[in-house]
């Protein structure tokens, strides 16, 4: 099964372009998509969730900021598309909204995971959903622990 580089999109084995987002696919070989034999793996940085955690109280929310920004752009990297806002637009318009664009990004983000799961071989869960609602209720900051667990699976670089 392969990939497109560009859109992550699933490919069938004689496509020349992507049918999602046009791309050339002649050179899937070094998309960085698809199941190799070790699945999977994004240039991202692991992180430690309990220390995002215990930062994000400690600082009374500031470190959350940091942390959210460092998700959007690693979802970007291990999962990119062509409709991707930077990691600083998505936290100024969140905001700048209070909060709401959040919780479209949430949505965005568990599609996201959603297809990062199905590319490292993983049956894909219902993590838009899942991220909204927990969103929602205010439990953010539960969301951003499950998006980096799906992240530490995925990054190719181990925490420090």
């Amino acid at each position: 099964m392969a990939f497109c580089k560009n859109c992550g999109a699933e490919l069938s084995p004689d496509s020349a372009f992507c049918p999602k987002c046009g791309a050339n696919t002649l050179d899937k070989a070094s998309s960085g998509f698809g199941g190799s034999a070790g699945g999977y793996k994004a240039n991202i940085q692991a992180r430690n969730i309990v220390t995002c955690v215990i930062l994000s109280i400690v600082t009374c929310g500031i470190y959350g900021l940091v942390w959210f920004f460092n998700l959007v752009g690693d979802l970007n990297t291990a999962a990119p598309s062509p409709e991707d806002k930077t990691a600083g637009t998505v936290l100024l318009l969140s905001i700048v909204t209070c909060g709401i664009y959040s919780l479209i990004w949430a949505y965005k983000a568990g599609e996201k995971v959603d297809r990062i799961r199905t590319q490292n071989g993983e049956a894909p869960s219902s993590s838009a959903v899942t991220y909204l609602v927990l969103s929602i209720f205010g439990l953010g900051i539960v969301a951003y622990c499950l998006m980096q667990t799906e992240l530490n699976k995925v990054a190719s670089i181990p925490a420090k």
